[in-house]
């Protein structure tokens, strides 16, 4: 629309024309720099090369286009909620109004008898009556005479022909609820009259991540920073809320999905009806955005629970408000940190005490803890650490995986130590970090020795400059972010490359959630095989001809899944090599797996593997005169960039997350109850963005 109206904008004027339109992946400067060459296009100044079109720069490290980018560009491409079937039927669970309240009576008499409602669901319809990613213990809905934990705790389920009808028989079920005092922080939960949210108390999970004697250390250090930080909640605001459509499906049930692994989905569904997994298919559709959100189960249960109460198509999903009010967030942290250097500024030793709010439910506030504490200690040759991390129930929402995955937390306040310890030493904070960098052949402080590719002294001089420049107007801050689950558990990238009339389908279980997972793996089978664009398929991900590659989660997808494919190919070329190409392997498939072997937290030996990669980066924030961000300056050290162009939306998108994070972003709580909208959530516009380097 603003370019039938103007031809050729300015930068400016494309900001203001898109500052309704929300982006919570790019951090918009691709979109703009979309327009922009839309509209040079449009006015003959640019040309679409054709060869792009036939699969041209496709191979690894080519800025390739993606390769879902027509069906999302043209919207032909079907997301979860655009699915419509024969028979096709709604669901949506009455939730709790009350954080902490015993249901005394459920009444839905009333909704029954309204025409077109097909069922009334509660927890005595449900075989097991819990679901959860890793601990199950989220309760499927909340059964008369028990306590609800969260806003939003799903109280029964009600199934209808037509939204409209779903919508007012809703209304008319009837909730009596003995309301109940809620725990609302990290305090109140520690304390030893606490009600007990869970059967095993409050404490949801601890960590403890030790190595030499930091308190000898600390005590000996010549500078010693101790400060306590908190940071806060925060909401993943992905485009897309949680949709699933589930059906009766041969012996069992399928299940269209908006998820970050199928697998998992597939699992918690499993446990719920206490069936054979393999009677439980499921299979992504388009995924609208996760960031960590969409890793467990939210609708998809429900949906399935209705489709074989009704055995009808069944689709179930969230209102935005719903969405916003008890997925799970970024756990809220309050943490005291003690950091220790010599009189040159060299690290000596860290202890800290970090508390997580997971909320209602566990989710992955296990793992997520487990990063925190493990990368406490930041990118930074030394070895003396003593990290105690816990993780309390309280009746907010549940906090889970969110982009970053709890190292957000503990880095920000470990760097602002860091800068504290610098003043005291009497050198920069760029000098500083550059003394401590981790660099290869060094040790980390989990006693992992670093590999030759690691190259974060390069990204602190790669923005040397620009923090040099702007003396009193800038900050910088280093961090590091494993690749993979890793610490000892299994770590498993699969794929299977199948042949049909003269194509390679790539089939695997690892979800692609807008990160761009099916071009990175359509580009590595080109970079093997060399076999044209048009005649690679990326599949959407599935449970019935995939193989399990593992949640997209922790960064690890490109690295694991990839690594798969790369063995799959290997397998093929030599293959292609003797039947004399690919036309005479129509029907053969070829499988690839790879395993990250790595090291269990607290292992015995000497120099533990944690996680076999980690990213570094070095980020300079540059303040105006009126001490507004006028530019952010980003050097990263992604290994090999498989797809240059993806590598830098990920790194601008996440720039202007971390901006939302550390300056704009609430996630407001009264009494356990949230109260954002997601206009009011303080999410960056494109008219707000720095220039961002």
């Amino acid at each position: 629309a603003l370019i039938d109206r103007n031809p050729n904008p300015s930068e400016e004027e494309i900001k203001k024309a898109i500052r309704g339109n929300i982006c919570r992946c790019t951090g918009y400067k691709k979109i703009i720099e979309g327009i922009a060459l839309a509209g040079a296009t449009l006015r003959g100044e640019q040309h679409i090369d054709p060869a792009l079109e036939e699969g041209a720069a496709f191979g690894v490290g080519d800025r390739a286009f993606r390769a879902d980018v027509r069906g999302k560009v043209l919207g032909s491409g079907a997301y979860c909620d655009d699915i419509e079937m024969e028979g096709m039927v709604h669901a949506s669970a009455v939730r709790s109004q009350y954080p902490r309240a015993r249901v005394l009576d459920i009444d839905a008499s009333a909704a029954l008898a309204l025409p077109g409602v097909l069922a009334v669901l509660t927890a005595e319809d449900v075989p097991h009556n819990k679901v959860g990613h890793i601990q199950q213990d989220w309760d499927v809905m909340i059964a008369k005479g028990d306590v609800t934990r969260c806003v939003g705790d799903a109280i029964c389920l009600v199934v209808a022909e037509t939204e409209d009808i779903l919508k007012e028989a809703k209304k008319l079920v009837k909730i009596d609820y003995e309301p109940l005092e809620p725990v609302r922080n990290i305090q109140e939960a520690m304390a030893e009259n606490a009600p007990k949210l869970h059967p095993n108390g409050n404490l949801c999970q601890q960590r403890h991540v030790t190595r030499g004697d930091a308190k000898t250390a600390l005590a000996n250090s010549k500078y010693v920073v101790t400060q306590s930080y908190k940071t806060p909640f925060t909401e993943h605001a992905f485009l897309e809320p949680e949709c699933a459509l589930a059906f009766p499906y041969k012996d069992g049930v399928k299940v269209y999905t908006s998820d970050q692994g199928v697998y998992d989905t597939r699992k918690e569904i499993s446990i719920m009806l206490g069936w054979d997994p393999d009677r439980i298919v499921v299979e992504n559709k388009l995924v609208g955005g996760g960031f960590g959100g969409k890793e467990g189960v939210s609708v998809q249960h429900l949906a399935v629970l209705a489709a074989l109460k009704v055995n009808r198509p069944v689709k179930a999903k969230l209102t935005r408000k719903e969405s916003i009010n008890f997925h799970p967030k970024r756990h809220y942290m309050e943490g005291t940190f003690t950091l220790g250097c010599d009189e040159n500024g060299i690290f000596t030793g860290l202890d800290c005490e970090i508390y997580f709010d997971t909320g209602a439910y566990a989710s992955l506030g296990g793992p997520v803890l487990q990063r925190a504490c493990t990368h406490a200690a930041g990118p930074y040759n030394f070895q003396t650490i003593d990290i105690d991390g816990k993780a309390y129930y309280t009746n907010n929402p549940p906090c889970g995986a969110f982009r970053g995955f709890g190292v957000t937390q503990s880095c920000f306040a470990a760097e602002c130590n860091l800068n504290k310890l610098a003043e005291l030493v009497g050198i920069t904070p760029f000098e500083i970090r550059y003394r401590n960098a981790i660099e290869p052949g060094k040790v980390l402080p989990n006693g992992q020795i670093a590999d030759p590719s690691t190259a974060l002294k390069e990204t602190l001089l790669a923005v040397r400059e620009a923090y040099e420049a702007h003396p009193g107007r800038a900050g910088i801050a280093c961090a590091m972010k494993n690749a993979g689950v890793g610490v000892g558990l299994p770590d498993w990238g699969r794929c299977r490359l199948t042949i049909e009339d003269g194509k390679i389908h790539i089939r695997s279980g690892a979800s692609c959630i807008g990160q761009g997972l099916g071009t990175v793996l359509t580009q590595m089978v080109y970079e093997q095989t060399k076999i044209p664009r048009d005649r690679i398929v990326y599949e959407r991900s599935n449970t019935y001809c995939a193989p399990d590659s593992g949640t997209t989660s922790g960064s690890r997808q490109t690295l694991f899944t990839g690594e798969a494919v790369r063995r799959a190919c290997q397998d093929l070329k030599a293959a292609m090599a003797e039947s004399g190409g690919l036309d005479g392997l129509n029907g053969q498939e070829f499988y690839g797996e790879y395993l990250g072997k790595t090291d269990p937290l607290g292992a015995p030996v000497p120099n533990p593997v944690s996680h076999v990669a980690y990213g570094y980066a070095t980020q300079v924030c540059i303040l105006d005169d009126e001490g507004r961000i006028r530019q952010m300056v980003a050097a990263h050290d992604v290994g090999k960039a498989v797809n240059p162009i993806s590598s830098e939306g990920q790194i601008e998108g996440g720039v202007v997350m971390s901006m939302g994070f550390a300056l704009t972003e609430r996630y407001p709580l009264t009494d356990c109850r949230p109260t954002a909208k997601y206009g009011t959530l303080g999410l960056f516009r494109a008219n707000q963005i720095p220039e961002i380097t």
